[in-house]
């Protein structure tokens, strides 16, 4: 099979794992971190940092990324990456759900979903819901409670411990990240008791049919109306309030660590977050940093190497 193998750095590892999100598949191989099956490509990332393209497509994808920015993606037109939108999802009553703390070395995964009935749309535009990317910390800290005060919701973490015995199983953090919504927008459909929703709105992470792929052992699979949709904080206040409860859940975990830690824990997975993790390797060793973080990422090595 014809194929391109590209050596990438940290930035453009995570920029592959993001423009590939939603074709993302279960990755079983020895070594790999991340597996994307695109209409004429597969990508496969591997803990050595190699990227392997294969398929009909795989020059052109690999040289998106060969040419220092990204091009457009070729393979598959953008419509495939979301389900039709209604005309009137935005004033419609809608579940949402939204998730955050993929991308960061340290702290867990959260999932959030929000009811929000039509009637109290213009309530939470008031308060200033929009999507959490558009906000401060300091503004979602002061803002969750005020949406979880007016809003049916449930918010779900994955503990580091838990997230890396998954991934040492072979799960993807997409498959741990389908499961978390599956959970939370069961939980608030019990919590509404019956009470009437148009549409299930989730911020799409992967291909409808890989979600449901990843939920194949599933109980109580959500498929009632849910419509998947990329920047779907955009579309409906739902999913922005689910962000931002899922936002604060995040910093509340990440303000408990860095009080046990006695140093702040920096969000992402930059080189700051490098000299921390070294530092706290130092003090605490291996073993307890590997409690905080997601350990198959590769600011593991890197923090090892600052000692």
């Amino acid at each position: 099979m014809s194929q391109t193998v590209l050596v990438a750095d940290d930035s453009t590892l995570r920029l592959i794992q993001e423009t590939y999100a939603a074709y993302e598949v279960e990755a079983n191989g020895p070594g790999m971190v991340a597996r994307f099956k695109l209409p004429h490509a597969t990508v496969t990332v591997y803990r050595s940092k190699k990227v392997l393209f294969q398929g009909a497509h795989h020059a052109q994808e690999a040289s998106r990324f060969q040419r220092g920015e990204l091009a457009p993606l070729s393979s598959a037109p953008s419509n495939e990456l979301k389900s039709s939108v209604p005309d009137d999802l935005p004033t419609a009553s809608v579940i949402g759900s939204d998730e955050t703390g993929t991308g960061d070395f340290f702290g867990p995964i959260t999932v959030a979903a929000c009811y929000v009935p039509k009637e109290k749309i213009e309530l939470l535009q008031e308060l200033g819901v929009k999507d959490s990317k558009m906000l401060t910390d300091d503004a979602m800290r002061d803002m969750a409670p005020l949406i979880a005060a007016s809003c049916i919701h449930s918010t779900l973490t994955l503990d580091n411990p838990k997230y890396n015995e998954l991934q040492e199983k072979g799960y993807s953090q997409g498959k741990m990240k389908a499961m978390m919504h599956n959970a939370a927008l069961n939980h608030v459909l019990r919590k509404m008791d019956g009470a009437p929703y148009d549409y299930i709105l989730i911020d799409q992470f992967a291909q409808e049919q890989t979600y449901y792929n990843h939920l194949n052992r599933s109980k109580d699979v959500v498929r009632d109306r849910v419509i998947f949709a990329t920047k779907a904080e955009q579309i409906h206040v739902s999913v922005a309030a689910a962000s931002i409860l899922a936002r604060f859940q995040f910093l509340k975990a990440l303000d408990a660590l860095s009080e046990r830690a006695g140093v702040t824990i920096p969000k992402g997975a930059s080189a700051k977050v490098d000299k921390v993790a070294a530092r706290l390797l130092r003090t605490y060793g291996e073993s307890e940093l590997k409690q905080w973080t997601k350990w198959h990422f590769a600011n593991r090595e890197k923090a090892k190497r600052l000692l």
